[in-house]
């Protein structure tokens, strides 16, 4: 995996950058090279946020695909949604909650839950790397950055439940399940982990007051010093304080203490579609 910020300005100027896209590209020129290594012919290359909310996205992915030699295709936000879902609950076991996935990106946030054979999802204008740049920084947190971006997340969090009023029914009673990049590293800075190890990381219960311990911490800090933590990944020093807002948010509107990790992702609810379809 690595870590391209691709939405990095978009939020801004309504584009992707020209760097950022560079960035891009030179990665999945070098996933080329390893698919070419592995024998794959055919595959899904899938955009979600920062592309659909870019005024250039179709011009990104005309070069992604032109590189990748694959389909290539821009999820729509409840698309993503059902992919993250079907990624994180597939062989959960059973409980006695209703599980519903909180997946932070860079420039948007998804949440979805499926009560009977209704998925009912909502993606909203909150990623770690939009309400980095629009209202907290990259810094240390102070004020009125914190209050700004508490009222950008709690504005947000009112449009999705009423858009989705099943929400609020839902209050009390979710397993939240958390996935991607701030999720990821908090549990790895909770864990105090030098390199990655999936069984510390997934499927891990991480409580609110953990949550707010590290967003509180972290945010006291300069990027430069959190980085030096054990657990940090390179590349999300400077927006991780911005997604634990989010996340921390999220479990006080739908009244959990306490969140279950994943591993299993949007990547593995594709991968389960295309094989379920046969495509590859």
């Amino acid at each position: 995996m690595r870590i391209t910020r691709l939405s990095e300005g978009v939020d801004t100027a309504g584009t992707l950058t020209s760097v950022a896209m560079k960035r891009c590209f030179a990665v999945l020129n070098e996933f080329r090279e390893l698919m070419d290594e592995a024998g794959i012919t055919s595959g899904l290359l899938v955009a979600t946020s920062a592309v659909r909310d870019a005024s250039n996205g179709n011009e990104f992915l005309a070069e992604a695909q032109r590189i990748t030699g694959v389909t290539t295709s821009i999820l729509s936000g409840d698309q993503e949604a059902a992919f993250s879902y079907a990624g994180a609950t597939n062989g959960l076991g059973a409980t006695d909650v209703v599980p519903m996935i909180v997946d932070i990106g860079g420039g948007s946030t998804e949440l979805a839950v499926r009560l009977g054979t209704t998925l009912s999802s909502v993606s909203m204008q909150l990623g770690c790397v939009r309400v980095t740049e629009r209202t907290l920084g990259r810094g240390v947190v102070g004020e009125p950055s914190r209050s700004n971006t508490i009222a950008m997340i709690e504005s947000e969090l009112d449009r999705a439940f009423a858009r989705v009023p099943i929400f609020a029914e839902l209050v009390g009673n979710v397993q939240l399940i958390g996935l991607a990049g701030t999720v990821a590293t908090l549990a790895q800075l909770q864990s105090g982990l030098v390199h990655y190890e999936r069984d510390a990381v997934h499927h891990q219960r991480l409580t609110r007051q953990t949550v707010q311990h590290w967003r509180d911490v972290l945010g006291a800090e300069p990027p430069e010093v959190r980085l030096s933590r054990p657990g940090m990944v390179a590349g999300r020093e400077d927006v991780l304080v911005a997604g634990l807002y989010i996340l921390d948010a999220i479990m006080g509107r739908f009244g959990v203490n306490e969140l279950l990790t994943s591993e299993d992702d949007i990547l593995d609810g594709i991968i389960t579609s295309l094989l379920a379809t046969r495509s590859l």
